[in-house]
Protein backbone atom coordinates (compact mmCIF):
# COMPACT_ATOMS: atom_id res chain seq x y z
CA UNK A 1 0.00 0.00 0.00
CA UNK A 2 1.53 3.40 -1.24
CA UNK A 3 0.24 6.51 0.42
CA UNK A 4 1.39 9.97 0.81
CA UNK A 5 0.84 12.55 3.70
CA UNK A 6 0.56 16.36 3.70
CA UNK A 7 4.20 17.56 3.95
CA UNK A 8 5.26 15.27 0.32
CA UNK A 9 6.27 12.14 2.20
CA UNK A 10 5.69 8.78 -0.12
CA UNK A 11 5.14 6.15 2.31
CA UNK A 12 4.62 2.24 1.46
CA UNK A 13 2.70 0.02 4.09
CA UNK A 14 3.88 -3.67 3.93
CA UNK A 15 0.91 -6.05 5.28
CA UNK A 16 1.20 -9.66 5.85
CA UNK A 17 -1.54 -10.85 7.90
CA UNK A 18 -2.12 -8.71 11.02
CA UNK A 19 1.50 -7.51 10.67
CA UNK A 20 2.56 -4.89 9.02
CA UNK A 21 5.84 -2.56 8.17
CA UNK A 22 6.26 0.87 7.25
CA UNK A 23 8.71 2.47 5.33
CA UNK A 24 9.35 5.92 3.51
CA UNK A 25 10.50 6.21 0.42
CA UNK A 26 10.42 9.33 -1.00
CA UNK A 27 10.49 13.00 0.34
CA UNK A 28 9.46 15.96 -2.35
CA UNK A 29 9.06 18.46 -0.17
CA UNK A 30 5.32 19.27 -1.76
CA UNK A 31 1.89 17.77 -0.82
CA UNK A 32 1.01 15.01 -3.28
CA UNK A 33 -2.00 15.33 -5.02
CA UNK A 34 -2.19 12.31 -6.95
CA UNK A 35 -0.24 8.65 -7.45
CA UNK A 36 -0.67 6.96 -10.36
CA UNK A 37 1.00 3.53 -10.92
CA UNK A 38 2.14 2.30 -14.28
CA UNK A 39 -0.07 -0.28 -15.99
CA UNK A 40 2.97 -2.69 -15.12
CA UNK A 41 3.39 -1.88 -11.21
CA UNK A 42 6.96 -0.88 -12.28
CA UNK A 43 6.82 3.31 -11.98
CA UNK A 44 4.55 5.60 -9.73
CA UNK A 45 4.12 9.02 -10.97
CA UNK A 46 3.45 11.73 -8.12
CA UNK A 47 1.89 14.67 -8.49
CA UNK A 48 2.40 17.58 -6.38
CA UNK A 49 -0.44 20.43 -5.67
CA UNK A 50 2.36 22.99 -7.31
CA UNK A 51 1.90 21.06 -10.29
CA UNK A 52 5.57 19.16 -10.58
CA UNK A 53 4.96 15.49 -11.80
CA UNK A 54 7.89 13.30 -10.17
CA UNK A 55 8.73 9.31 -10.99
CA UNK A 56 9.45 6.92 -8.15
CA UNK A 57 10.21 2.95 -9.44
CA UNK A 58 9.80 1.01 -6.30
CA UNK A 59 11.69 -1.69 -7.12
CA UNK A 60 15.07 0.15 -7.04
CA UNK A 61 13.97 1.97 -3.79
CA UNK A 62 15.50 5.11 -5.12
CA UNK A 63 14.62 8.61 -4.81
CA UNK A 64 11.55 10.34 -6.67
CA UNK A 65 13.25 12.16 -9.89
CA UNK A 66 11.44 14.64 -11.18
CA UNK A 67 9.98 14.30 -14.48
CA UNK A 68 8.04 17.53 -14.91
CA UNK A 69 8.15 20.65 -13.59
CA UNK A 70 5.22 23.39 -13.31
CA UNK A 71 6.01 26.27 -15.85
CA UNK A 72 3.43 28.95 -17.05
CA UNK A 73 0.42 26.82 -15.86
CA UNK A 74 0.33 24.12 -13.28
CA UNK A 75 -0.18 20.02 -14.62
CA UNK A 76 -3.33 19.39 -12.82
CA UNK A 77 -3.59 15.76 -13.32
CA UNK A 78 -1.38 12.99 -15.17
CA UNK A 79 -1.78 9.70 -16.11
CA UNK A 80 0.17 7.01 -18.28
CA UNK A 81 -0.67 6.23 -21.75
CA UNK A 82 -1.28 2.11 -22.36
CA UNK A 83 0.34 -0.57 -23.44
CA UNK A 84 3.49 0.09 -21.29
CA UNK A 85 5.05 2.64 -19.00
CA UNK A 86 7.37 4.92 -21.27
CA UNK A 87 4.67 7.75 -22.12
CA UNK A 88 2.53 9.71 -19.92
CA UNK A 89 0.05 12.27 -20.55
CA UNK A 90 -0.56 15.54 -18.41
CA UNK A 91 -3.34 18.12 -18.26
CA UNK A 92 -2.47 22.10 -17.31
CA UNK A 93 -5.35 23.52 -15.27
CA UNK A 94 -5.09 26.25 -18.61
CA UNK A 95 -6.42 23.39 -20.60
CA UNK A 96 -2.99 22.16 -22.61
CA UNK A 97 -3.03 18.21 -22.74
CA UNK A 98 0.45 17.06 -23.34
CA UNK A 99 2.27 13.80 -23.95
CA UNK A 100 5.61 13.01 -22.43
CA UNK A 101 8.48 10.70 -22.64
CA UNK A 102 9.25 9.48 -19.26
CA UNK A 103 12.59 8.75 -20.26
CA UNK A 104 14.25 12.06 -20.19
CA UNK A 105 10.76 14.08 -19.60
CA UNK A 106 10.83 15.29 -23.13
CA UNK A 107 7.49 16.59 -24.20
CA UNK A 108 6.27 14.94 -27.52
CA UNK A 109 2.95 16.48 -28.29
CA UNK A 110 0.54 19.05 -27.21
CA UNK A 111 -2.75 19.92 -27.76
CA UNK A 112 -4.56 22.74 -26.25
CA UNK A 113 -8.14 22.34 -25.45
CA UNK A 114 -8.63 26.42 -25.30
CA UNK A 115 -10.51 25.77 -21.81
CA UNK A 116 -9.78 26.11 -18.10
CA UNK A 117 -9.62 22.39 -16.55
CA UNK A 118 -10.95 21.92 -13.06
CA UNK A 119 -10.81 18.42 -11.06
CA UNK A 120 -13.90 17.34 -9.64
Amino acid sequence: LYFSAQEGILFFYHIKGLQYEMKICADILQPISSIIFSPDYTVLLLVTDQGTVYTYKPAHSGEAVKLLDACSSCFLAADFLTPGDKYCVSVTISGEVQVWFLEDGTCLSKLNLDIEVHVT
